[in-house]
């Protein structure tokens, strides 16, 4: 492992400065890529991006940056990414500091900023090395999402093409799953949710695999399947309800069921309706499923139990033993699923053993 300190200015860093959008960007003559595969896209606010400028105006000292060092001697960030790209946006005219852009100053002012020095160390190592570097520089600054991390670990072709359709901001996978996925995209969280889904769960091996691959077709048709499922079983969309719900494991154990989106759609009005289901987001997999579980019924509170008990004067139901009330459990009498209510007019109590099967 090589490691050197050394002073760039601002003039060298912006020359030749090229934000090629989906190509990446460069500066440093063409020599540095300010964003690799694997880093984040730009998500400076408006408020950091200008505390950069603020710091070089005055001539104070900025965070000290690393580059590594390829084998061709040419280089890319490793980190410094956002203040890098704040710096050259601005030079180039990109956006205005206290109302005035760049090509406002004075002559002597822009001289400040292109002779202002940058501290970078250059580091020179195996893949695994700057990727160690990578890992460690990042835990004091803004912290990295853990897709983020497994993009720089098997950065590559594969990772290249995914980030096309799941990691841009308007990207396809937004345009026809935002609806149904949380977090955000350029953060890779909408990447990571769909390898969770097609691997179950198993994010880091799906990578591994399909490092090297050219396209991320495999993952992007699969991504495509979920969606359509979805939509085509229930295409009324609730977003409160749907956003964010494992779509993928659902359509893993699901997609060849025979469904009737009709009929769920009146099932989905019916359980909404219904006031002892406590979780409506469990409604899908429920209708899914069968499982009353994932509805959360509602429970009958302590006052309904303790009145039951002193109706039946602690006598169990079933097997007419006699129990204090810690042991015993509050009952449906008409099991929900069959019409029943939580209401006190349709409450037992029974023994623990009688009531959970023993």
């Amino acid at each position: 492992m090589d490691i050197k300190l050394k002073e760039i200015s601002i003039r060298d860093l912006s020359n030749a400065y090229e934000d090629n959008l989906e190509d990446g960007v460069i500066g440093y003559g063409g020599r540095l890529d300010i964003r690799p595969p694997y880093q984040r896209e730009f998500v400076y606010k408006d408020k950091q991006r200008d505390a950069v400028i603020d710091t070089v105006i005055n001539n104070f000292p900025l965070n000290v940056m690393y580059w590594a060092v390829r084998d061709d001697e040419n280089y890319e960030i490793i980190d410094g990414q956002q203040r890098t790209i704040s710096i050259c946006q601005y030079v180039e005219g990109e956006f205005s500091f206290n109302d005035k852009y760049f090509h406002n100053l004075q002559k002597d002012e822009q001289e400040q900023i292109l002779n202002y020095e940058l501290t970078v160390y250059f580091c020179k190592g195996s893949d695994s090395e700057k990727l160690d570097w990578f890992e460690t520089i990042n835990i004091a600054g803004e912290k990295l999402y853990p897709q983020e991390l497994k993009n720089a670990v098997y950065h590559g072709s594969w990772v290249s093409d995914a980030k096309r359709y799941f990691s841009k901001t308007g990207c396809a996978a937004y345009q026809i799953g935002g609806d149904y996925l949380s977090g955000s995209a350029i953060r890779q969280q909408y990447l990571e949710t769909a390898i969770k889904w097609i691997n179950s769960n198993q994010v880091s091996e799906y990578m591994a695999k399909n490092q090297n691959e050219p396209t991320a077709i495999e993952l992007w048709n699969y991504f495509q399947a979920v969606i359509s499922w979805v939509e085509s079983i229930f295409p009324n969309k609730r977003k409160k309800m749907m956003q964010g719900l494992p779509w993928g494991e659902y359509y893993n154990d699901y997609k060849n069921l025979s469904l009737d989106p009709n009929y769920l759609e009146e099932q989905i009005l019916k359980l909404i309706a219904d006031k002892d289901v406590d979780n409506n987001r469990g409604i899908y997999l429920y209708l899914l499923s069968g499982e009353e579980k994932h509805l959360h019924i509602r429970k009958f509170d302590d006052e309904m139990k303790q009145r039951a008990y002193e109706k039946q004067k602690g006598i169990c139901t079933k097997c007419k033993k006699h129990f204090e009330l810690e042991e015993m459990d509050a009952d449906h009498i008409v099991l929900w699923k069959d019409g029943g209510k939580t209401t006190d007019d349709n409450c037992q109590v029974l023994c623990v053993s009688c009531n959970r099967g023993g």
